[in-house]
């Protein structure tokens, strides 16, 4: 009888589990942003001071429960010579987030190469894009006007998937409800074509 009520119990309470990648150059802010997300969607979390935040060697694994579903995010290394590892976790997707540091204007030709090569990569055919255009809160830094015709140019790569570029200050936390919130809402529209895994809580 115990054993009948526990897999009763955990039926209820199993939320489906989708892996959200968060790529982009190194220092766009992408860990900063995994951050203010779990700060944003997890009770009681005390993020990670900013200034403690070092360059990411490897990933970062963080995870928030939203509206019934559970969202790992898999934060890679954005070096170089991390980059070439990150298509090793493109299959196992569901969406993408891909950050953008708006205030590096030197660097937004490599960040759109690096897009482009991502994006072209056919386990992501499909998959929901999330292009943030971070460090908003810095004043003289590109807005989305100026920095979403640069990304636009890989329209025939996008193709016909849910794609959103915004600005986001994973500083102030400024435009990361929004786009966590977008991300559960295409996912969901999207998990007929890749089904998520389930996971007890």
């Amino acid at each position: 009888m115990y054993t009948l009520l526990s897999g009763f119990y955990k039926y209820l309470t199993q939320k489906d589990e989708y892996c959200i990648l968060i790529l982009g150059l190194d220092n766009a802010g992408k860990t900063t942003y995994l951050e203010a997300a779990k700060t944003k969607f997890t009770k009681n979390y005390r993020g990670m001071n900013p200034s403690k935040i070092t360059t990411t060697v490897g990933l970062n694994i963080g995870q928030i429960d939203i509206q019934g579903i559970r969202m790992s995010f898999w934060d890679l290394g954005g070096q170089q010579e991390l980059q070439s590892l990150w298509d090793k976790y493109y299959s196992e997707s569901h969406a993408v987030i891909y950050v953008v540091d708006s205030n590096d204007r030197d660097r937004m030709h490599e960040s759109k190469e690096v897009f482009d090569r991502m994006i072209a990569n056919e386990y992501l055919s499909g998959v929901p894009l999330l292009v943030l255009a971070n460090k908003q809160d810095l004043p003289d830094c590109m807005g989305v006007r100026e920095i979403k015709p640069v990304f636009q140019e890989a329209g025939h790569l996008i193709g016909r998937r849910d794609c959103l570029v915004m600005p986001v200050s994973a500083l102030t936390g400024e435009g990361v409800d929004e786009g966590i919130k977008w991300l559960v809402e295409s996912i969901k529209r999207n998990s007929f074509a890749r089904p998520p895994k389930t996971e007890d809580t």
